[in-house]
Order: structure tokens, then C-alpha cells, then sequence
């Protein structure tokens, strides 16, 4: 047999190296928290068209779901349904994450906090439980424990009584704290603070301000202002139901100092001031918060 040529063996060891490179380079994750902006869903969508030439497969599939998504938080249910149908063909060949987040947008277009009381029908809260379900499925069978708890925390806009509130939100607390993923790890505040609403509508005030104080305190270790105030808020709102009026008053009187303005934040202050019998300033407050309303 004879020898192999330098120059093709100068070229298959090229070749070889060029695909050890290829192959050692590592996959570009897609980072949704960084295109994401939930308080400007149009925002969000440019962003997600503007990473879409750059995307396949998967990733692609993904980035659709979230245009989708971005759709629901205005409203616009019409385009979420055309264009979730139109990525359904695609499922198939799709992987459990681009799977299950497809599920997931499928639920929220027929089932969420931006859906009009008058729009939730019995057949509508059913076809979307089977879609928060079908994504839960998903989720669990490969260990994606953020989207299983995104699909629990959802069944409560498809079960919204307080007791359905809470057995949801407390099986999606469960996951958040056994697992140690961080994309489940960061639910643990909003999930105590949905755990303390159906506690609070339960008119179980001590729960309720254990679940309250739980949330603040994650919060503090985090750098969202907008959110710690929200869950300083919560926490005082929950001592002045339980009649601890003087510590809630503390508390809002320092919310009141933070930027920008509050309008609930005046509007405890206006109860509380008024059931102490200080009419001058529950006044005062009850002006601030009405130059507030939207």
C-alpha cells in the first residue's frame, strides 16, 4: 500500500483540528432573564426578534415561545394562539425545554392575570390546565424544576380560590427549596409572597406575615429595590390587619420616603393615620395617593 502523501496528510490533520475545535466549543446558552423586560413586553419582543437570526433549532423555537408570551402580558391573545400554531408542526422534533416552554405559553393564552374575568369559561380553565399540566409532565420527567414551578405557580389563575391559591403555591414552594437550581432557587420569594395572599384571604394573619417577612428577607439579599419595597409594603400591610398598627406605621412612613411615589403606600398611611383618629393627615395622604390614580 502506499504512503499517504505530506500535503494530504497536512490536510486531514487541518481537518481534524478544525473539528476538535468545533467540537470543544461550548454551546451558546440562551439567556431569556437578559431579553426579558416584564414591565415593557414590546421591549422584550424586539429583543427576542432581534436574536432570532442568530437562532435554530431549539433556540429558535424558544425565543417564538417568548414573542408569544410577550404577546399574552399585553392582551393580545389572537397573535399568541396564530403564532403558537403555527410553531406546533415543529414540536415533534423539538427538546424537552423548547417542549415544555411551548406547553406553558399554550396555558398562558388561555389562562392568566392579564385574561378578563368575562374570558375565563369553564372550557377555557380546562384546556388550560391540560396545557400547565402537559408542561409540569414535561418539566418533572427532566429535572427543569424553574418551568415545573412556572406551570404550578400558573394553576392558580386556573383554581383561584384562595384554598387552591395556596396548595398550588405551596407545591411549587417545595420544589424551589429541595432543588438546587437557581432558575428554581429565585422563586422562592414571589412563591411566599403568593403563599401569604391565599393565607391573608384565609384570614390566617399570622401565616400569612411568617410567609411576608420570609419573601422581604430574600429580597434584601437581592438587588431589586422596586421589589424589597414591595415586600417591605406586604409586610406592613400584614401588622396592620393584625392590629400591630404603630409597627406598620413605622414601616410605610420610610416606604413613603422611597422613589418614586407609592400610591398604596398612601393609602396605608391614609387608614392608618385615619383609624387613629388623625384626620388632618389620613387627608394629607388621601391627596397624595388620588394625584397618583391612574
Amino acid at each position: 500500500m502506499s504512503s499517504c502523501p505530506d500535503s494530504m496528510r497536512h490536510a486531514v490533520a487541518l481537518a481534524l483540528t478544525a473539528l476538535l475545535l468545533i467540537s470543544a466549543r461550548p454551546a451558546i446558552a440562551l439567556d431569556l432573564n437578559a431579553l426579558w423586560d416584564f414591565g415593557d413586553p414590546a421591549l422584550s419582543e424586539q429583543r427576542f426578534r432581534a436574536a432570532l437570526p442568530g437562532a435554530s433549532g431549539d433556540e429558535a423555537l424558544i425565543l417564538q415561545t417568548q414573542i408569544a408570551r410577550s404577546y399574552g402580558l399585553r392582551g393580545q391573545f389572537e397573535p399568541t394562539r396564530t403564532l403558537l400554531a403555527r410553531l406546533a408542526p415543529q414540536l415533534a422534533e423539538a427538546g424537552p425545554e423548547a417542549r415544555t416552554r411551548y406547553w406553558l405559553e399554550v396555558g398562558r393564552s388561555l389562562a392568566s392575570a392579564t385574561h378578563p374575568p368575562a374570558s375565563q369559561t369553564e372550557t377555557s380553565r380546562q384546556q388550560a390546565r391540560a396545557a400547565y399540566e402537559q408542561a409540569i409532565a414535561l418539566a418533572r420527567a427532566e429535572r427543569l424544576d424553574g418551568l415545573a414551578i412556572d406551570g404550578l405557580h400558573m394553576l392558580a389563575f386556573v383554581d383561584t380560590s384562595p384554598t387552591d391559591q395556596l396548595r398550588w403555591g405551596e407545591a411549587a414552594l417545595a420544589i424551589a427549596v429541595a432543588s438546587e437550581q437557581p432558575a428554581a432557587q429565585r422563586w422562592q420569594a414571589p412563591l411566599r409572597n403568593n403563599i401569604g395572599l391565599a393565607l391573608q384571604q384565609l384570614g390566617r394573619h399570622a401565616e400569612a406575615l411568617a410567609q411576608f417577612e420570609q419573601a422581604l428577607a430574600l429580597r434584601e439579599r437581592t438587588s431589586n429595590p422596586g421589589a424589597t419595597h414591595v415586600a417591605r409594603w406586604r409586610v406592613a400591610q400584614s401588622l396592620r390587619l393584625q392590629g400591630r398598627a404603630d409597627e406598620a406605621l413605622a414601616i410605610q412612613l420610610k416606604l413613603a420616603q422611597d422613589s418614586p411615589p407609592d400610591r398604596y403606600v398612601f393609602e396605608e398611611l391614609e387608614i392608618l393615620y385615619r383609624a387613629s383618629g388623625d384626620t388632618s393627615r389620613a387627608a394629607h395622604y388621601a391627596a397624595l395617593r388620588e394625584a397618583l390614580a391612574p
